[in-house]
């Protein structure tokens, strides 16, 4: 599981120190969901740099339960973290497709909404997401996958706001499992200065 020579403590804390530093903002901002925060977090310039990227893969590829055929997720902010988890699961020996869920339907050829190997219909695929507040990115990355035929039962998260994303997962039959919560980037930006 080691692919940066440290515990799994070890990478998760510098992880949380590298979205701390990179992808956390106080200010006044608006969020895709349209609500108001003083929190931001793009996860973006962590997950799209070598250490982050690596960081992230190794702790969701942890994750991955044994009968995943693939792991997918809505463009843009999954688009890394389905890359480096299905590049570490090859490097680990497992086999898993990667699949990136259009926001729009392909406006051309075949119109499709999935880009990626597509596995059989009855596959079980995780969706990865990068930050949950209400949960609406991910779930309609589930729609669309569970209306091509897939199995969808967790969504793995680097950042879970506390906004509400929890119960929205639980009530469309998703676990949720987050890498870290809102207030402990918060914490870790307050030690930080």
């Amino acid at each position: 599981m080691n692919p940066l020579n440290s515990s799994k403590d070890g990478i998760k804390e510098s992880l949380l120190t590298l979205l701390a530093q990179k992808a956390y903002r106080l200010g006044d901002f608006s969020l895709a969901s349209g609500k108001k925060s003083s929190h931001y977090v793009n996860c973006k310039p962590v997950s799209l740099s070598g250490k982050g990227i690596l960081s992230i893969s190794s702790l969701f590829l942890e994750q991955i339960d044994k009968n995943d055929t693939g792991v997918a997720g809505l463009t843009l902010g999954a688009d890394p973290l389905v890359s480096g988890v299905v590049m570490l699961a090859a490097q680990s020996g497992m086999n898993l497709s990667g699949l990136i869920v259009r926001k729009e339907a392909k406006g051309h050829g075949t119109g499709a909404w999935l880009e990626g190997p597509l596995p059989p219909q009855g596959s079980v695929i995780t969706v990865l997401e990068d930050v949950i507040t209400t949960g609406g990115s991910s779930l309609k990355a589930v729609e669309k996958l569970r209306n091509e035929g897939y199995i969808v039962n967790r969504v793995l998260a680097i950042v879970d706001r506390e906004e509400g994303g929890k119960n929205a997962m639980s009530k469309a039959g998703l676990d949720l499992n987050s890498l870290f919560f809102l207030h402990e980037i918060v914490a870790r930006s307050k030690i930080l200065k």
